[in-house]
């Protein structure tokens, strides 16, 4: 029997009945996701101070270490993106959470600075595609109107994941060792790469029914990204053209490595800074590094939200995904009043503000959604992830090698001159906010 709803006119039949909500699960999974992928992201800034100590390592060699993961992390975004337009996320994600969390897990069990690194290198090829997969993911499950929120919902779980985990974590370092930060963080995502594999399903094979898949597919989701692949099987010069090629592009590519400079800075120097130039034992030093965090947290939930709101009242796509972001980087500079105070308190509050910025500017994926060519946004994530994750590379050796024993001062300023340098990025390069034509036509298959 048809409602009066299905007899009003225009209103497809598909949308007549009640839309289904599977789509809300697919965010929770993503977000949990995240929380583990940081987790063990951040799991050596924690221990680094208990095994500088162990070890005897330099600020140098500490720089290096912190490092080592956004080498193969960056290098390998690209290959990451390909195989992204390739594999289907049931499979590719549970694969690379297995291998990356086994790796975790061996860095808590094997010593010696060379295999921390040699360990710390794997993880970083194995999360490489993570980021990647979620854009992959959010963009086939999630209408247009929708999906800052579900990107911000999704990238809070790196902040609310650190904010909850670190005070934790070092709790287990000062009850156990350093060894059992590795092989906790590791074991869960051991886990959840099975639950992963058993429960994610793309719209159309999954308890999503028509209304809920119309509503994805008439607000701009991509439903159909698996079954519209291409069967060609390498990356032509067209392609690299352009996803190289084009202005918008390169706008967001730099953006986002200014961007990530001050996320990196949290994920690797921040403990060492509490404890070593702020005199903090280990418990005090968890505690407070997640304040920022949870600062963090609201930041990125809030500038979701709000892109959405402005978007849905008319504002154009450009102003509502931008405006955050370049109001997140104004913000993140304000880390550089640590420079000016001796009061512990202050300097919690100067971080912690700036790293709400850096929360409310991290919806950038959701340009990526709408920027890149609809055949390759797995391999334009890929290429604004190595551009933006060579921050990882970057903002733990510069840092290494510009503070003394005595200062941490030079850190700051490096960092508030990269910010200014983002938001120069996204307002004179990223232009009128619209998807990036491809090079050429491709030609139809059969």
């Amino acid at each position: 029997m048809k409602t009066m709803l299905d007899k009003r006119p225009g209103v497809p039949g598909a949308l007549a009945a009640k839309a289904s909500k599977a789509r809300f699960l697919i965010a929770v999974m993503l977000f949990l996701t995240v929380v583990i992928n940081y987790m063990d992201r951040a799991n050596l800034s924690i221990a680094v101070p208990a095994i500088a100590d162990e070890m005897d390592l330099s600020s140098a060699q500490q720089g290096l270490l912190l490092s080592a993961f956004g080498w193969t992390y960056a290098a390998l975004q690209i290959p990451g993106g390909w195989f992204v337009d390739r594999v289907p996320p049931r499979v590719l994600y549970p694969a690379c959470l297995l291998l990356w969390s086994l790796a975790t897990v061996f860095m808590g069990i094997i010593g010696g600075f060379v295999a921390l690194i040699a360990l710390r290198l794997l993880v970083g090829v194995f999360e490489a595609p993570a980021y990647p997969i979620n854009n992959r993911v959010a963009t086939a499950w999630f209408p247009e109107r929708e999906r800052a929120s579900v990107i911000g919902f999704y990238t809070s779980g790196q902040f609310i994941g650190l904010a909850l985990l670190t005070p934790v974590l070092s709790w287990l370092q000062s009850v156990l060792s350093w060894h059992w930060v590795f092989i906790f963080t590791g074991g869960v995502g051991v886990l959840w790469a099975f639950v992963w594999y058993f429960v994610y399903r793309e719209p159309r094979d999954s308890r999503a029914n028509s209304a809920e898949i119309a509503h994805i597919r008439e607000g701009g989701g991509l439903v159909d990204l698996t079954a519209s692949r291409r069967e060609r099987t390498r990356v032509t010069w067209s392609d690299i053209a352009t996803v190289l090629g084009r202005r918008k592009l390169w706008g967001v590519y730099l953006g986002q490595f200014c961007l990530t400079s001050t996320l990196w800075f949290f994920l690797t120097w921040f403990p060492t800074y509490l404890v070593k130039y702020r005199d903090m034992d280990y418990i005090k030093s968890g505690f407070l590094a997640s304040l920022p965090f949870i600062a963090a947290v609201i930041g990125v939930l809030f500038s979701g939200v709000f892109s959405d709101f402005l978007l849905r009242r008319g504002v154009s796509l450009g102003i509502a995904r931008k405006g955050p972001i370049v109001a997140g980087l104004l913000l993140s500079t304000t880390l550089i009043g640590a420079n000016f105070t001796d009061s512990t308190t202050l300097v919690i509050v100067f971080l912690s503000v700036a790293f709400f910025g850096n929360g409310l500017a991290s919806i950038t994926w959701s340009l990526v959604s709408a920027l890149a060519p609809e055949r390759l946004i797995g391999m334009t994530g890929g290429m604004f992830n190595f551009i933006g994750n060579l921050s990882g590379i970057a903002t733990p050796i510069v840092i290494g090698f510009l503070v003394t024993d005595a200062s941490f001062a030079p850190a700051f300023v490096y960092m508030t001159v990269v910010t200014l340098l983002g938001i120069a990025s996204y307002v004179m390069l990223v232009g009128r906010v619209e998807r990036v034509r491809e090079s050429r036509p491709v030609p139809e298959t059969g």
